[in-house]
């Protein structure tokens, strides 16, 4: 998009380009999301950054009535297998914090000053940029959502000290810390705030962009659920999915709650020729929304890391305008998507765990978890364990695909995390004994997050390129792939 297609986009309060850019307006000093309800700005007063760590990093504070910090991912950093899409995943999973820029340059194989080179370059932020983003949106969200101490958020967001995050707060938010806390009173009151103590978890939504198949997702969540790690209870239309969750620094239990409906907008919404000029109307009925989510997490400094993990296993950053529109232009699949537009090709929650998985069957899964899973600390109902770790796999039982997989991935000779170069880590599990061709797909499908793998047998032309996973999961919906 040229900068006048992105002005339109902001003038129609098009939901559909929301965190795939950000403007900014100089008279104010704000930046926004496209789909922001204020009064559009003139076009010579408009600047525009690819990330709200660019926006910021010029100077501009986040707007308060549109949140831009609160907008779904970009799809681009999902699609793009080169050093910035693989840095982006990385950074949102929150190796900065973790790491450093030489944790993430050395994942990356690549020096810390030609990551730093590459991202300024083409997104007008660093690395440590990008990250102190993160931490102040991580921050808001444990400011407005829990009562802890506001010097305990300032750890459990990410900074280095209380100054550091007082400092990120004012510049990002135009508020002190209190001030950004005291904001939230007035929508849900004192009390409201208070169910986000950290005995009852952090309430969330997890925001997405367009139409949102929820249903196939659940169905599917349903149907592979490992009991001991997952269940999925309630209505059709209303159930609510509950894992266990390995982080960084503890575990967690995360919540998430299926909301009905799910059409949408119908492919012919083109994005290539511009915004649709109805698309950020008022009447429009599908303009995004979010999947309302609780996590209770043992460490808060897990809160980002906890979130990309469920935005990943229920492929909430995709594009669905960009997919149905490229998908429904072949006349194969031209009825499928008008169907089911919005249908999403979910992720994994913990990549490593859903390789063995993929590997070995729910059944024999399941096995694992009785036998080597560790027991939580504090079981929630009917999810006592996390999955066992693949090194403690590796040495109980080292024998066979199972054995050849987990010694491969315990000792890094098969990365699977958001920064793995996928080709590499396809390749190198193709070489493992006992992993086929459709193994493999379903691995680097879900695991690695490709949105462009085609299933063994199943005929696709470069025609539905980037988006062949999602071709095979209409095909899959249809009855037509198993």
């Amino acid at each position: 998009m040229d900068e006048d297609t992105r002005y339109e986009a902001v003038r129609s309060r098009d939901a559909r380009f929301d965190g795939e850019f950000f403007f900014a307006v100089e008279t104010t000093g704000i930046y926004c999301r496209p789909s922001c309800p204020a009064v559009t700005p003139k076009r010579r007063n408009v600047r525009f950054f690819a990330t709200a760590a660019a926006a910021q990093g010029s100077g501009f504070r986040a707007c308060r009535r549109c949140r831009p910090d609160a907008v779904p991912g970009s799809a681009e950093w999902n699609v793009r297998a080169d050093v910035v899409g693989r840095a982006m995943r990385l950074i949102g999973d929150g190796i900065v914090d973790r790491e450093g820029v030489a944790g993430l340059a050395a994942r990356l194989g690549y020096s810390a000053r030609q990551v730093q080179r590459q991202l300024t370059a083409e997104l007008g932020a660093g690395p440590v940029a990008l990250a102190r983003a993160q931490r102040a949106h991580t921050a808001r969200v444990l400011l407005q959502t829990t009562e802890l101490p506001i010097t305990e958020i300032a750890f459990a967001s990410g900074h280095a000290s209380v100054r550091q995050f007082n400092d990120t707060i004012r510049e990002v938010y135009a508020f002190t810390p209190s001030e950004l806390r005291a904001a939230a009173t007035p929508r849900g009151g004192r009390g409201a705030r208070r169910a986000g103590t950290p005995s009852a978890g952090i309430p969330l939504r997890l925001a997405y962009r367009g139409p949102y198949q929820a249903g196939l997702v659940f169905d599917l969540l349903e149907s592979e659920a490992v009991p001991g790690v997952e269940d999925i209870g309630g209505p059709v239309g209303r159930r609510t999915y509950r894992r266990s969750l390995r982080l960084p620094h503890g575990t967690a239990i995360a919540a998430v709650r299926e909301r009905p409906g799910g059409g949408g907008r119908p492919a012919s919404a083109a994005r290539g020729g511009g915004p649709d000029p109805s698309a950020g109307s008022a009447s429009t009925p599908h303009r995004g929304g979010w999947l309302d989510a609780r996590l209770h997490l043992t460490d808060p400094r897990d809160l980002t890391t906890a979130v990309q993990r469920l935005r990943r296993l229920f492929d909430l950053d995709s594009d669905p305008y960009a997919v149905d529109e490229r998908l429904g232009a072949d006349p194969r699949l031209a009825a499928l998507v008008a169907a089911r537009p919005g249908l999403r090709s979910p992720g994994a929650a913990d990549a490593e765990e859903l390789a063995v998985r993929a590997l070995v069957g729910p059944g024999e899964a399941e096995r694992l978890v009785r036998r080597y899973g560790k027991a939580l600390d504090a079981p929630c109902g009917s999810l006592t364990h996390l999955f066992p770790e693949t090194a403690v796999l590796a040495e109980a039982e080292p024998d066979g695909p199972l054995g050849a997989l987990t010694a491969a991935l315990a000792d890094g000779a098969v990365r699977l995390d958001p920064g793995a170069d996928r080709d590499e880590a396809h390749h190198a599990l193709l070489g493992l004994p006992g992993l086929d061709a459709r193994t493999v797909a379903v691995i680097r499908t879900r695991a690695l997050g490709d949105p462009d793998v085609v299933p063994p047998g199943v005929d696709a032309p470069d025609s539905w390129r980037p988006w062949r996973s999602y071709a095979s999961q209409h095909l899959r919906a249809a009855g037509e792939l198993e």
